[in-house]
C-alpha cells in the first residue's frame, strides 16, 4: 500500500504562524494545476505499482480549487495508479470555502473525508492569527458537512498562543466535543523563523509563547479526549473508535507516499525527495517535463532514526528488536542505559518490547527521540 500527497499552493490570506509554502495570488493556478497533471504523469513508477489506499489534498488551501479542477487531479491519479476501491481521500477545508455546492462538488468526485482548519471558536483568536473565517462560520461548516454526508471528518485546533486563556481553550475543546468530531488535530502554537508571528515576536508587537501554559492546556486536553473516549493515537492527533487517518498513520509507520506539487515530500523507504519550494519555478521545470527536485538517499541509521522519531510518536510506540538487531554489544548496552533512564524518570514505557511515551513523555516527544537516536 502507498499514499499520494498533492500540495494546492495557494491560500486567500497568510496565516501569521504559518511556514508552509504558499501563495496569496491565484495568478499561476491554471498553469499549476496542468503541471500537477504532469507530474503525475511522469512519476508514475516511484510507487513501484503498489496499491493506493490514500490521497491527500494538503496546503495552501485545497478548498479553492473547483469542481472540475479536483476532477482532473482525480482522474489522472485514477488513470495512473492503481486505486483501492476503499480508498480514504481527504482535502483540507478552510470554513469559509465550505458551502452547498463546494461539499456537493467534493462528493462528486470522490472525497470522503475533510481536514477542516478551524484553529479556534474566538473571533479574536482568528484574528491573530490572520485567519480567513469567522467564529460563527468555524461552527456552521461542521454542521453542514454534516448535513451533505461528510460523517468522516477531522478539526483543527491551536492551543499555547498568549491570546488563548485556560477557559477559551475549555470552551474550544467543548465545542469540538458538542459536534461529535470524529477526530482533531491539535497543535501548540510555534514560533517558525521568517514567519509574521517571529517578526511581531522579535518587534515586541506580540507578546512570546508561555510554554508552561502550552503544557498545561496539552495537558487539560488530553485528559478531556481520554474521558470521551477519543484514542490519542499520535502526538498531535485523537480519533473516536475506527476513525485514525490512514494517510498519516502511513507516513508514521514509514510506509512509502509520493508528493506531488511544489514543496511536496515524497518517500520510498530507500530515499526522500522534495520538490522546489517556488510555484514558478516548478512550473517551468515540469513544461520541459523536467522534475525540479533535490534527493537525499537515506543510510541505514538515518532510517532507523527516522523510525524511532515518528513511531514513538504514537500509542504503538517503537519496537525495540529493530535496535537490537542494529546495535551490537556495548552500543546495546548504553542505548539501553538510556532506556532505563528515562524510564525510571517516568518519560518512557517499556511494554512488550515496544517503547512508548508516558503522559509526561508526550511533552518531550522530539527530545526524547534525539535522546534514542542510534
Amino acid at each position: 500500500m502507498a499514499g499520494i500527497y498533492i500540495h494546492i499552493p495557494f491560500c486567500k490570506k497568510a496565516c501569521h504562524y504559518c511556514d508552509f509554502h504558499f501563495s496569496t495570488s491565484l495568478k499561476y493556478k491554471n498553469e499549476l494545476i496542468q503541471n500537477l497533471l504532469n507530474e503525475i504523469r511522469i512519476r508514475q513508477s516511484y510507487l513501484n505499482n503498489e496499491p493506493i489506499d490514500s490521497i491527500y489534498f494538503g496546503g495552501g488551501t485545497p478548498s479553492l480549487l473547483n469542481q472540475f479542477e479536483l476532477e482532473l487531479i482525480m482522474t489522472h491519479i485514477h488513470e495512473t495508479f492503481q486505486v483501492n476501491a476503499n480508498i480514504e481521500i481527504t482535502l483540507e477545508a478552510n470554513p469559509d470555502d465550505i458551502n452547498k455546492e463546494k461539499l456537493l462538488a467534493f462528493t462528486s468526485v470522490g472525497i470522503n473525508r475533510l481536514s477542516i482548519g478551524i484553529q479556534s471558536f474566538y473571533d479574536e483568536d482568528l484574528a491573530y492569527m490572520n485567519r480567513s473565517h469567522t467564529a460563527s462560520q468555524a461552527e456552521q461548516c461542521i454542521q453542514l458537512a454534516r448535513e451533505h454526508g461528510f460523517e468522516n471528518f477531522s478539526i483543527d485546533l491551536i492551543f499555547g498562543f498568549p491570546l488563548l486563556t485556560q477557559q477559551k481553550w475549555e470552551r474550544n475543546i467543548e465545542t469540538a466535543l458538542k459536534y461529535k468530531a470524529p477526530h482533531l488535530s491539535c497543535y501548540a502554537m510555534t514560533i517558525e523563523p521568517k514567519t509574521a508571528l517571529a517578526s511581531f515576536i522579535k518587534s515586541k508587537k506580540e507578546l512570546p509563547i508561555n510554554h508552561e501554559e502550552s503544557a498545561n492546556q496539552f495537558e487539560y486536553l488530553m485528559k478531556q479526549l481520554h474521558q470521551n473516549n477519543y484514542i490519542h493515537y499520535e502526538i498531535s492527533n485523537y480519533a473516536l473508535e475506527n476513525c485514525r487517518a490512514i494517510h498519516n498513520s502511513n507516513y508514521w509507520k514509514g510506509v512509502s507516499y509520493l508528493g506531488i506539487g511544489p514543496s511536496a515530500h515524497s518517500y520510498n523507504g530507500i530515499s526522500r525527495q522534495w520538490n522546489v519550494s517556488n510555484n514558478a519555478k516548478y512550473i517551468q521545470a515540469l513544461q520541459k517535463n523536467e522534475l525540479p527536485f533535490e534527493i537525499e538517499t537515506l543510510t541505514s541509521s538515518q532510517k532507523l532514526n527516522e523510525r524511532i522519531m515518528t513511531s514513538l510518536r504514537t500509542i504503538e510506540g517503537f519496537d525495540t528488536s529493530i535496535v537490537n538487531s542494529f546495535l551490537k554489544g556495548d552500543e546495546i548496552e548504553e542505548w539501553n542505559r538510556t532506556v532505563a533512564k528515562y524510564v525510571h524518570e517516568e518519560m518512557l514505557i517499556v511494554e512488550n518490547h515496544s517503547i512508548k511515551l508516558s503522559s509526561k513523555g508526550k511533552l518531550f516527544a522530539d527530545y526524547l527521540a534525539g535522546e534514542l537516536f542510534v
